[in-house]
């Protein structure tokens, strides 16, 4: 029996191995090529600090100069001494460069290319060798745009769990991906993906959550609900989603059908134009109060363009909340002088 041990770096990369019930996560990782942090081995020094962000653990042995009881009772652990009783997402404190690793790159096959409306696109991708490819429910990759020699960066909107992979992209005039999408994407073309990335992902719920998406940022939120319907939250989850008109509204079936399956889950919708023939006219933050934050006892994650999250933020600050957590992804639609169709995560 072994456990999935998540090894999230400082510069996005992420990294998962196998580990032991009686292996450390430092012995797993070196068994792996994976060379993370540390000089004493011993619990001792304190280098190979990390953040245990989800899973349980034996801490084992160690000095309080390396790790005092606070950090511990924080979450931080040592590598060096931990074995899991769980499976395990670390935060690693150095980049991917630095423990002689990187993200990998995989080959697929597109098996679907879907017109969700005028302004969205999705597709789906069957990998080559699925289980080469681990990533954690929010995370995103850089797929090379067929015949081109450019890529874009897109979340996952499906769950870890799935054979296939898929995704959402908002059709942008001039963009590389909307233009191969819409213009002469076919299924059986091949896809090289590389990845996975960000540090925005699903953490284990502690208490309440609070989701908001603005148009394709409901893409990585989709993933984490897909987590939620196998491993069902033991707290409240509210989705907000936003949208500039009601031809950008997709998934509203994929969000009903999880508010079924999934104990506790919720959602609403709304769009800013005034034209709309949507219930809630306007932008997320008209659905926000300090109730909905739950008198900051949340934990928040959001992704959408600039703008919506930059106001996002400011709201929340202008109801005098902090939430516990607060975890979020901006994204720029990219055009053809652009390298990406997403931007990098922030958490």
């Amino acid at each position: 029996m072994s456990f999935q041990v998540a090894l999230s770096f400082e510069d996005g990369i992420t990294r998962f191995i196998e580990c032991r019930p009686d292996e450390t996560v430092a012995e797993a990782s070196y068994k792996a090529r994976i060379n993370i942090p540390l000089d004493c081995r011993d619990g001792a020094c304190g280098t190979c600090k990390s953040l245990c962000e989800s899973g349980s653990y034996d801490g084992g042995d160690y000095i309080d100069e390396a790790l005092s009881d606070d950090e511990a009772a924080s979450g931080y652990c040592l590598p060096c001494q931990m074995t899991p009783h769980s499976n395990l997402v670390l935060r690693i404190p150095s980049s991917s460069a630095a423990a002689k690793t990187g993200a990998a790159t995989h080959s697929a096959t597109v098996t679907a290319i879907e017109h969700h409306s005028a302004t969205t696109v999705g597709f789906t991708l069957d990998l080559d060798e699925r289980a080469a490819l681990d990533f954690l429910p929010g995370q995103y990759v850089n797929i090379a745009v067929p015949g081109t020699d450019q890529s874009r960066s897109y979340s996952f909107s499906s769950g870890p769990g799935r054979r296939q992979v898929s995704f959402l992209v908002r059709i942008v005039p001039g963009g590389a991906m909307s233009a191969y999408l819409t213009e002469r994407g076919r299924v059986g073309d091949r896809m090289a993906l590389t990845g996975p990335m960000g540090s925005f992902y699903l953490r284990e719920l502690a208490r309440p959550a609070l989701l908001l998406a603005g148009g394709t940022g409901l893409a990585p939120l989709l993933s984490m609900l897909e987590r939620m319907s196998t491993e069902p939250p033991a707290h409240p989850v509210h989705l907000l989603y936003g949208v500039t008109t009601d031809q950008d509204l997709v998934h509203l079936d994929t969000l009903e059908d999880y508010a079924k399956v999934v104990p506790g889950f919720t959602f609403d919708h709304c769009v800013a134009d005034p034209a709309s023939t949507a219930r809630n006219k306007g932008f997320v933050t008209g659905l926000m109060d300090t109730g909905t934050l739950h008198h900051g006892d949340a934990d928040v994650y959001l992704c959408g363009p600039p703008a919506m999250v930059e106001a996002v933020r400011g709201h929340i600050t202008s109801l005098g909340v902090r939430p516990a957590s607060f975890h979020y992804e901006k994204f720029t639609p990219a055009v053809a002088s652009d390298p990406r169709d997403t931007a990098e995560a922030a958490a």
